[in-house]
Formats: C-alpha cells, structure tokens, sequence
C-alpha cells in the first residue's frame, strides 16, 4: 500500500483537486471556497502521508523552525494575501477604467478564447513570471536578502511551504498572477491554475517518500524541488519552477533526479550568506531586507 501511495499520492492529489473544480463549476459553487477546501484536503493528506512515509525520520523533528513556519504562515495567509488580492484588483480596476474596458471583460474575454485555451496560456503565462521572479530572487543581492527566508530552513517538511518573506511573496504575485489579471483571464480559468498548482505546491516541500516516475518531467514534485533547497549553490540554482518545470527546461534550470543522486546532502542557506541570521526567530528574518551589510 506505501509503494502505491508514494508512487501515485501527486496524481490523487491533481485529480481529486481539478474533480472539485470541476464539481464547483457543475454546480456554480463557490471558486475561492472550493479552491480552500481543496488546499486543506491536500496539505492534511501531506501532513499524514509524512508520518506514514517520511522521506527521512530526521526531518520529523521540530527543530525549532515550526514557530517561524506557523507564524509566516498566518502573516501570509491573514495579512499579507489578502492585502496583495486587493490592491492587485485595484490596479486591474484601474487599469480597465483607464482603458475604457470593463472591469469584467478584459483583453481575452472581449477575444472569446475557448476556455481549455486559456487555461493552458495562463498556465504557460503565469508560470513564466513566476519562474523568472524566483530566479531573479536568486541572483539579485537585494531580492536575495527577501528569499533567504524561504532557504534558512534546514529540513523540509509540508509546513515550510508556507515560509516567505511578504515582499518575496507579493514580488512573485505581481510577476506571475497579476499580468493574467491584466490581460483579463477569466475567473475559471485563474482558478483552473489553481485547481493544478495547489496539490504540486502542498507536496512540494512534504516529507514524503515519493516516487512521481515521469511526472518529474512535468511538474515541479518534492523529488525535484529539494535539489532547489541545497546548501550547495550549483545544485540550488535549479529548478526554479513554482508548478511545472516547462521553463526550467527551457532556460537549461532543470536537474532531474535519479536513483544514485537523488537528493542534496544539506539544505540550507549558501556559505554566501553567512550573516543572515537562519537560526533567528520570524521578525529577526522579517527585518534583514532593511538592514545594511547583511547577506
């Protein structure tokens, strides 16, 4: 039963999300509840696959990281998402009114792009300014300093999927979902994406022993993202992909893993970034962006 689990819990995960799109869109139910029911299912799904399956015991144990991770995930999801959802709806709302376009049907819509169509081109879009916000994050000092909270973790577990700085998470929001605001995607299809990415996104960092076989090739599993993770530079600089790794392969990022080198030997911040502060608490991580001379 472990061997069928680890080997299909990603797909279960995508079916049993895009199912509830789909049963929300049957039913006119509601996206943005549907979309959290569905986070919730996944991540409870991930939280006890990691006790069933770990990936390694050692990342079980709450090294003191759990109070940073819990405490970015309520700024993140409390404050900092539904500041960044307003203002960004600000912008588009004036944005069309500028444009004499109306708030509900932006560039696409007026176009009539076959629903199917637009999922696969905000997919491909947003996937694009995420990739390119995320790699930027890693070579630019000023950005880095943002990121570096996301790497202090040394262990990889479902709950540090949660650990951004706001600012890093409100720059990969105005990259990635803004622009297909802008362009006017409709509701379905933005919650379509969703509907894809949120299971990748709640395995992502899981301490799970999964074995995804080719869909490593097609989105970004834990497998692939814990190379992202390594304390080693040039194994980090990789796979850069929020939810699939199309871009990866295309920009020369992407380092697939094999049976005889299937994971870093340590995750953490770079030898670059001796001054930034991993061990320190959530607002000591929170304020090193404003601080000179660190990292």
């Amino acid at each position: 039963m472990s061997a069928f689990i680890s080997r299909y819990a990603l797909f279960i995960s995508i079916a049993t999300s895009i199912s509830i799109y789909l049963l929300s869109i049957f039913f006119n139910w509601t996206l943005e509840i549907s979309a959290l029911i569905s986070a919730v299912c996944i991540l409870i799904f991930a939280l006890v696959l990691e006790v069933f399956i770990p990936y390694k015991n050692e990342w079980k144990i709450n090294t003191g990281d759990l109070k940073n991770d819990l405490t970015s995930a309520v700024v993140l999801l409390g404050i900092a998402e539904p500041l960044i959802k307003l203002a960004a709806t600000t912008v588009v709302i004036f944005a069309y009114s500028s444009l004499n376009l109306e708030a509900k049907a932006g560039i696409l819509s007026n176009a009539q792009v076959h629903l199917g169509l637009e999922i696969v081109l905000v997919t491909l879009l947003i996937e694009f300014g995420l990739y390119w916000s995320h790699r930027l994050h890693h070579m630019l000092a000023p950005l880095w300093q943002l990121h570096a909270m996301h790497h202090s973790s040394k262990r990889l577990y479902a709950i540090n999927n949660f650990r951004f700085h706001p600012l890093n998470y409100g720059l990969n929001f105005s990259a990635g979902m803004l622009p297909a605001m802008l362009l006017g995607f409709s509701p379905e299809a933005l919650f379509a994406y969703i509907a894809i990415s949120q299971p990748v996104l709640m395995l992502q960092h899981a301490n799970i022993d999964l074995k995804s076989g080719s869909l490593n090739y097609i989105f970004s599993t834990n497998e692939l993202h814990r190379w992202h993770h390594s304390s080693a530079e040039s194994e980090a600089n990789s796979n850069y992909g929020t939810s699939i790794v199309l871009w990866d392969q295309v920009f020369g990022t992407y380092r697939a893993t094999t049976d005889r080198d299937n994971a870093p030997k340590h995750l953490g911040l770079f030898s670059s970034s001796r001054g930034y502060p991993e061990n320190g608490n959530y607002f000591e991580q929170l304020i090193v962006p404003f601080k000179r001379g660190c990292c």
